[in-house]
């Protein structure tokens, strides 16, 4: 019993640090992926959507914040709020907390001070990677409605380099954007 648990703690001990060496690369590499302005790509979206790289605690190196602004469809729409990237084991957990003062932004001394009505309505889930980028599925019903205007149901976050897409599970309703300029 005792040789079979010092072989379970080398072997933890060996394949740990890979493991979080393989977290942190795919944190930067969703990170370095979201960070840049886009456009809306899909009919009736002519959204903005700007990721930039905002320090709010120096153990979180990779936090971005996401300022939307423009009109989908005919509605005007204005939103921000910090996506925060987590490892969690091998998994990178997504964490978008929305701010819901607009007069919050990336320079604001509030951008990383949050409601307790802003952390409550916090949208997260765990990215995968798939093909040249990585994917991620909320947990559907109203989990992410408040934090994401509209987002009622499971709706999956799929980011490739140079392309950002929110697609509804259940419906198939798309949003597209290309990316327009690096950060």
């Amino acid at each position: 019993m005792k040789r079979h648990l010092a072989v379970a703690l080398v072997l933890a001990a060996a394949f740990a640090p890979r493991l979080s060496a393989q977290s942190d690369s795919r944190i930067y590499q969703i990170s370095s992926m979201l960070s840049g302005a886009y456009e809306g790509a899909t009919p009736g979206n002519h959204l903005t959507l700007r990721l930039s790289s905002v320090t709010l605690e120096p153990a979180r190196p990779y936090d971005q914040f996401l300022s939307v602004s423009g009109t989908f469809e005919k509605d005007n729409v204005v939103q921000q709020g910090v996506i925060r990237l987590e490892t969690q084991g091998k998994d990178v957990y997504f964490t978008y907390i929305p701010h819901f003062n607009s007069q919050v932004t990336a320079l604001s001394n509030d951008a990383g001070r949050f409601t307790e009505r802003e952390l409550s309505s916090a949208c997260a889930f765990v990215m995968n990677p798939q093909g040249d980028g990585f994917v991620g599925n909320t947990l559907g019903s109203t989990t992410c409605a408040l934090a994401m205007r509209g987002a009622i149901g499971k709706w999956s976050v799929e980011i490739e380099p140079g392309s950002l897409r929110v697609r509804n599970v259940d419906s198939g309703e798309t949003l597209r954007f290309k990316k327009t300029s690096k950060e």
